[in-house]
C-alpha cells in the first residue's frame, strides 16, 4: 500500500498487520504537530480495517523508536495551543480506542513522548539496544494527566515518579524488569520476533481480543481528566511562553544543562 499520503510516516499492510512507522531518523523520530496528527489518523485508519488484525508501531532506523517531542517544533510554539490544537493526547486515545492489540516495537532510544507512546499500547517488544525514559523536567516541556498517571499501573507508584521526576535513562533489561516492555530480544532478531507476535495474535479470535483490550482499557477510564481544563492549563496557563520554558529548549539546542534554579518559588 502507498505510503506517499503521509509526510512523517510510513504505512504499510500485509498479512493481517499495520506497520506505521515514524520517518524522521534525522531527528531520531522527533514528534511534531504534523507527526502527531498523522499517527493518530493512521492507527484510526488501521483500527478500521477489516483486514488488519495487529497494528506494529515503530520509528525508521535502529537508532530510535522516538525521541520524543521535537523541541525545535516546541520552541516555536508547536504546544502553545495544544488544547485546541495539536494533542498529544489523540495519539494515545487512538491506541486506546482502535479496539486492536497496538505492538510498540522500540529500537534505540523510547525517550519523553516516545516513551510513554510505548508503554501505551497494549505491548512492547524492545531490541536490546533500546532505552528508555522520559525528559520534560530536564527540557521544561511538561507533560501532564492520565499519560503520567497511567506509568503508575506500568511500573508501580515508586518506579514511576522515580522516572518522571528524576529523568533517569534504563537500558533494555531495566525496562525489563521494571515491567516497560514484554520481552527484549538481539537486534538482528528483532523483526523475526515481531512476525511471531503478529503472527500469534492473528491466530486468535479477533471479537474477543476487541472485548479483552476494552475490558483492560474500562479499568483505566477514570484516570482520563474529566475536563479540558488540565493540569498545565489551570497552574501554568502561559508556561509555554514563560522564561522557564524558553531556558529548557535553548539549552537543548546549545548543549548545555540548564538553569532552572532561577525560576523556583
Amino acid at each position: 500500500m502507498s505510503t506517499q499520503e503521509y509526510e512523517d510516516i510510513l504505512y504499510e499492510v500485509g498479512n493481517g498487520v499495520a506497520r506505521i512507522t515514524i520517518n524522521r531518523p534525522k531527528s531520531l523520530n522527533a514528534l511534531s504537530g504534523v507527526t502527531m496528527v498523522e499517527l493518530t489518523r493512521a492507527i484510526e485508519r488501521a483500527g478500521n480495517d477489516a483486514t488488519v488484525g495487529v497494528i506494529v508501531l515503530t520509528g525508521a532506523g535502529d537508532r530510535a523508536f522516538s525521541s520524543g517531542g521535537d523541541v525545535k517544533w516546541e520552541k516555536e510554539g508547536g504546544l502553545k495551543d495544544r488544547h485546541v490544537g495539536v494533542n498529544p493526547r489523540a495519539v494515545h486515545e487512538a491506541i486506546r480506542h482502535c479496539g486492536k492489540p497496538v505492538i510498540a516495537v522500540v529500537k534505540g532510544y523510547a525517550i519523553g513522548m516516545g516513551n510513554h507512546l510505548a508503554y501505551f499500547c497494549d505491548l512492547t517488544i524492545a531490541a536490546d539496544n533500546a532505552i528508555f525514559g522520559q525528559n520534560g523536567p530536564r527540557v521544561g516541556s511538561p507533560a501532564e494527566g492520565w499519560l503520567v498517571t497511567y506509568a503508575q499501573r506500568v511500573v508501580g507508584v515508586k518506579k514511576a515518579r522515580e522516572m518522571w521526576m528524576l529523568c533517569r535513562r534504563y537500558t533494555a533489561e531495566q525496562a525489563l524488569e521494571m515491567g516497560l516492555c514484554n520481552v527484549v530480544v538481539p537486534l538482528a532478531d528483532l523483526e523475526a520476533e515481531v512476525d511471531r507476535w503478529c503472527a500469534e495474535i492473528n491466530s486468535l479470535s479477533p471479537t474477543c481480543l476487541k472485548i479483552v483490550k476494552a475490558s483492560f482499557d474500562a479499568d483505566i477510564d477514570y484516570l482520563r481528566d474529566p475536563s479540558p481544563n488540565h493540569f498545565q492549563k489551570m497552574m501554568a496557563p502561559d508556561f509555554y511562553e514563560s522564561e522557564e520554558s524558553k531556558e529548557g529548549a535553548e539549552a537543548f539546542f546549545e548543549k548545555r544543562a540548564p538553569d532552572f534554579m532561577q525560576f523556583r518559588r
